[in-house]
């Protein structure tokens, strides 16, 4: 880059979960190189912030298109009453709602405290698409990373008109532990008219159940103790078998089914939602390809980066796009697993650096993740300029 008095920089981030959004994250990234950039050489920076179908979907889809977005009361994870947003992409595409279950019912909702996998509902994600219905909107492009949830669904379809029902007839709640005694599905009181469209954004590629499945990978994220883990993991196969039953489609061993404590397995069957990747949706959406080609660096960056990066996240889908487009790629990361940057490395990172520059606590690295980001990229920045 010697012979450069401008590097053309595509900052493209995704959230920095728990700490920062993607928007935050490009912002802090761009001054780190703002900061040492000079008169003779500098960096031209075009921030992009991105999402994988959890948090910011909604955001980066709806400024990308010139739509709108809708703000309202709803159900939180929990039950109590919280504001959630949803947007109308706009231009051609204003019959399609962007929908982020985090919104309603995401981890960001509660205190570490309150986590809940057995009780926590999806009920509000349900109101959300109902609105979406209601405004005319026949399209729906559902982003379901970021939930506190693993009830395979239920709340959604309790939103939307059906009734859970235990053996004995007693109607039960839409949460994991409800799912623990469901025997039928009554859907009498559907609301949800033929024709809808339901595209889902997946961030994850896990089935339904099983030692990759919803419950043991991500329950205890959601605080499910070792019993609740096996207790809910039970519960989504008899859910699985009810739901190929009563809907004659196959759910549990599907990709990503188990997204959002299987909220994918559930609008499946409910609303024969399609399972795509949503970095690749978000790629497409905002024109990433183009402005690829036009960039000499890619930098992006998010939380951690881990085996678990390299199925479908979004970081190891920039650097395969920025591979295809003979871009270097750089990541930065809240903390790097063992072997991550070597398994990225092959799809096309071309490198990866912690924002950490030495041993730390948890908290403390998310309470600076702003400055010790934008302190990152200084230190990456000077170092291009001097290469």
């Amino acid at each position: 880059m010697n012979d450069r008095a401008r590097i053309n920089v595509l900052v493209c981030p995704n959230a920095f979960k728990g700490s920062l959004t993607a928007a935050a994250a490009a912002n802090a990234i761009i001054r780190g190189l703002d900061n040492c950039s000079t008169k003779e050489r500098q960096f031209q920076c075009t921030a992009l912030p991105l999402a994988d179908g959890g948090d910011g979907i909604l955001t980066t889809l709806v400024n990308a298109t010139g739509g709108e977005i809708y703000r309202s009361v709803v159900t939180g994870p929990l039950g109590s009453a919280v504001e959630a947003k949803w947007g109308r992409l706009g231009g051609n595409q204003q019959d399609c709602a962007v929908i982020e279950m985090a919104e309603a019912s995401g981890l960001r909702l509660l205190t570490s405290d309150q986590y809940d996998a057995m009780n926590s509902s999806t009920y509000g994600t349900g109101e959300l698409i109902l609105q979406a219905l209601t405004a005319g909107c026949r399209r729906l492009l559902i982003g379901i990373g970021g939930s506190a949830t693993n009830d395979g669904g239920a709340g959604v379809a309790l939103a939307l008109g059906a009734k859970l029902l235990s053996s004995d007839g007693c109607e039960l709640p839409g949460t994991g532990q409800g799912l623990e005694q469901v025997a039928a599905i009554d859907m009498s009181g559907w609301k949800i008219p033929d024709g809808v469209e339901v595209i889902v954004a997946c961030d994850v590629e896990n089935p339904l159940t099983g030692d990759r499945g919803a419950s043991a990978v991500y329950g205890p994220q959601k605080g499910a103790s070792a019993d609740h883990v096996r207790r809910l993991d039970t519960a989504l196969t008899r859910w699985a078998q009810l739901l190929e039953a009563d809907f004659g489609c196959r759910i549990s061993d599907v990709p990503g089914s188990g997204a959002a404590g299987g909220l994918g397995a559930g609008l499946m069957a409910f609303l024969n939602a399609r399972l795509l990747p949503g970095a690749e949706l978000v790629l497409d959406a905002v024109g990433f390809d183009t402005l690829a080609g036009k960039s000499d660096l890619i930098i992006t960056g998010e939380g951690r980066l881990d085996e678990q990066t390299a199925n479908g996240k979004l970081i190891a889908i920039v650097a395969a796009h920025a591979k295809a487009s003979g871009k270097p790629c750089i990541g930065l990361a809240g903390s790097i697993g063992a072997g991550a940057e070597e398994i990225l490395r092959k799809i096309g990172l071309t490198a990866a650096f912690s924002i950490v520059p030495g041993p730390t606590t948890l908290e403390y690295a998310m309470a600076e993740s702003g400055r010790l980001l934008t302190e990152a990229a200084q230190r990456l920045g000077e170092l291009l300029l001097n290469t």
